[in-house]
């Protein structure tokens, strides 16, 4: 490690490090010939080159076909193609040279040529040896390196599709070497944090990711298609609120003020409802300053949709009719592959009460049990003891649900009718008993023992809520860092009138797992936090 010493100004000194990496060998003979190609006049970096096919293209196009062989190649006489990829083989034989290029669709083998394969901008009579251009390419040249070449098609005698390439640009010259294409990246933390390599070594990464924006795609086709808008709201708010979560905080500089990053959606879509809107959506970024795991990253891709005049049965519907039309239109069947299981996401989904799951996947009948009961039977499960310290009825009830019944809700279910405590933006049940019992009309949809949707209908009632928000007030001020704040601006919204409505939050990474199959969230994300490379 190498340090620099810079001085700015009279009195400011920093240090920097040069990277380790500049140690490395490799760095340094590539270095030396990014050097050779300036010296001959060739810009390693040009501004511009203009494919006319992708990979997948040029295959799908001529794989079937009979485009002649090599000599109809040579001669011109074949379909004429421009690619541009990054070069991962290389093989020299003779007077020709193999070598694949690879772009975000796929490889293709291209063919260089002693006699008619020239490298653009290389005279070889600037060369110090006289290098010819086959020699060039085979010298100058590393994997990894992007290439632009143009020539005609061709079938090898194996009938292989190959471009018999008869000019070649230097695009991008690489200055570190490829992992090894045969072992990958074995280190997880590389994998993660330097994505750019998992991408360039693993092609099913790329279709990982490909997968994640067709699914992003039918998602806000289908809300387009019901009359849903979608809109924009700010990142940054005075007071967090819409999910019981601990926040991130900054500040604002110019108006001295502190700000949060928000934890949910939900409050500027209300807003919006009262404001005349009917259907509004959103899909973005949120950010919860909390653990990290297989299905939980600090800032992570929400989906939340609000409708006027539906209530949570309406939202169970249309949800369950979500997923299903997401299968069938990436795999033609419901029945999908997660994990050891085989979930069939078909409308319409099991729906159980709270209490009733407990009873039929937890054998424990809620109704006959008192306070202490409950807390009894939690006390023989892993839950947080911290978690049973002034626990309610309502709490009990929620966490004795996570402990007993979650983890076997591996098909389609909707978990519905939840204890108030679990949300103060809910409306309370219209069935009296319920309703005494203070029970909300909330659900949340499971898969594979694992939450994927949260709903409710909506509560609109400004005394109700404004008595709920200082409640949680209250609950923050005790020490409870995952409670609402109070939001007067937002009970100010709802004393203007918001019509009876629905809402529901689905988290996009976990959604995208689901049809992925994969097992981590580390893996549908492009960049997920990581610890700093030390």
């Amino acid at each position: 490690m190498i340090l620099i010493k810079v001085k700015i100004g009279k009195s400011f000194k920093m240090d920097i490090k040069t990277p380790d990496y500049h140690e490395i060998e490799e760095f340094q003979n590539r270095s030396k010939k990014l050097k050779e190609i300036r010296d001959l006049g060739i810009d390693p970096y040009p501004h511009k080159y203009m494919p006319t096919h992708n990979a997948k293209e040029i295959h799908n196009l001529y794989d079937e076909k009979d485009v002649a062989r090599f000599d109809d190649a040579a001669a011109g006489e074949t379909p004429l193609v421009k690619f541009a990829g990054r070069l991962v083989l290389f093989r020299a034989m003779g007077k020709n040279a193999f070598a694949q290029l690879q772009d975000e669709s796929g490889k293709i083998q291209v063919m260089f040529n002693r006699e008619l394969s020239k490298v653009d901008s290389y005279d070889v009579e600037k060369s110090k040896d006289k290098q010819s251009h086959i020699k060039f390419i085979e010298k100058k040249l590393d994997l990894g390196d992007i290439l632009g070449v143009e020539g005609n098609l061709f079938h090898t005698q194996k009938g292989e599709l190959t471009i018999f390439v008869k000019k070649v640009t230097v695009l991008s010259k690489s200055l570190l070497p490829l992992p090894d294409k045969h072992s990958g990246l074995a280190d997880l933390g590389v994998k993660y944090r330097k994505r750019w390599l998992d991408l360039l070594t693993d092609p099913k990464v790329i279709d990982t990711f490909i997968l994640r924006s067709k699914i992003i795609k039918m998602i806000r086709e289908y809300l387009d298609d019901a009359d849903f808008l979608e809109v924009e709201t700010p990142v940054l708010q005075n007071v967090y609120g819409g999910a019981q979560a601990k926040p991130f905080k900054t500040h604002i500089n110019a108006l001295h003020q502190d700000m949060y990053l928000r934890i949910s959606l939900e409050i500027p879509l209300k807003k919006l409802l009262v404001g005349g809107f009917n259907r509004v959506y959103e899909i973005s970024k949120v950010f919860r300053n909390e653990g990290i795991d297989k299905t939980h990253n600090p800032e992570f891709s929400l989906l939340e949709a609000y409708a006027a005049y539906w209530d949570y049965n309406d939202l169970m519907e249309f949800t369950e009719n979500l997923f299903e039309t997401i299968a069938l239109k990436l795999f033609n069947t419901t029945k999908i592959e997660y994990g050891k299981h085989t979930i069939d996401v078909k409308a319409p989904w099991k729906r159980f009460s709270m209490k009733k799951a407990i009873k039929e996947y937890g054998k424990i009948d809620v109704e006959k049990l008192s306070d202490a009961d409950l807390h009894k039977k939690l006390l023989e499960t892993s839950v947080d003891r911290e978690k049973l310290k002034n626990a309610t009825r309502g709490n009990l009830i929620a966490l004795l649900f996570e402990e007993t019944v979650e983890d076997k809700l591996i098909q389609p279910h909707h978990i519905t009718d939840h204890p108030i405590e679990t949300t103060p933006l809910c409306k309370l049940h219209r069935d009296p008993k319920e309703k005494a019992d203070k029970i909300v009309e909330r659900f949340e949809s499971f898969i594979a023992g694992h939450e994927f949707l949260n709903a409710y209908s909506e509560l609109n009632d400004p005394e109700i809520q404004r008595e709920l928000l200082v409640n949680q007030a209250k609950k923050l001020l005790s020490g409870d860092e995952e409670a609402h704040p109070l939001d007067e601006e937002f009970i100010e919204a709802i004393c203007q009138g918001m019509p009876p409505a629905a809402g529901f939050g689905i988290g996009i990474d976990r959604l995208i797992m689901l049809f992925t199959n994969t097992s981590s969230i580390r893996d549908v994300i492009f960049f997920p936090i990581m610890k700093p490379e030390e």
